[in-house]
């Protein structure tokens, strides 16, 4: 098994590509240790000291590590967790996936709501799964629209220029409803 590695817009986060599908479908974040628990594979990866964060997209793995460590001394213990785990033929995912989350906004909203989503789906995230990360739609309310970024894109020094100036730019000029875009906490 070859696992490529590529860096990402985050310096402390490296995207792992291990040449097979991680998730059918969707994405999955684990942004702590105790969010893992329902993932063998990043259980696995959370125990190499230093990991900070989890991210599975449809063919990668990206990590995120804290600042007290350098790239050269965890990326081989990661590419071994991954390796072994994928070797192991154990689940990626136990019990329930990546999980939804309710979408905010009013029924009068809804044709604007579906926009928005059709936008993302087919312009942005393509884009930031590039990057190692996701995005997802969180609510419209009174023309500001609510993502929540994750994975690479969490703590990218960039995200907010990508937020202001990439989607919401794209988004108010296919939908002339909305305002403003805003991030959202998990």
């Amino acid at each position: 098994m070859f696992i490529q590695t590529e860096s990402t817009p985050n310096p402390a986060t490296l995207k792992f590509l291990p040449g097979q599908a991680v998730l059918e479908v969707g994405t999955a974040d684990f942004p702590t240790a105790d969010a893992a628990a329902q993932s063998p594979l990043a259980s696995r990866i959370f125990g190499i000291d230093g990991v900070t964060g989890v991210f599975f997209g449809t063919d990668f793995v990206t990590v995120t590590k804290s600042d007290s460590v350098e790239w050269d001394h965890i990326k081989p213990a990661i590419l071994g967790a991954i390796m072994e785990h994928f070797q192991s033929g154990a689940a990626v995912m136990s019990g329930e996936g990546s999980g939804g989350h309710a979408d905010n906004h009013s029924e009068e909203d809804t044709d604007i709501v579906n926009q928005i989503k059709e936008l993302l789906d087919t312009r942005v995230r393509p884009a930031v799964a590039q990057d190692g990360g996701d995005i997802t739609f969180h609510g419209f309310d009174r023309g500001i629209v609510y993502l929540h970024m994750q994975g690479a894109c969490a703590g990218c020094p960039s995200s907010t220029l990508t937020l202001k100036m990439g989607i919401e730019n794209l988004l108010r000029h296919y939908i002339p409803e909305v305002l403003e875009v805003r991030p959202v906490a998990a």
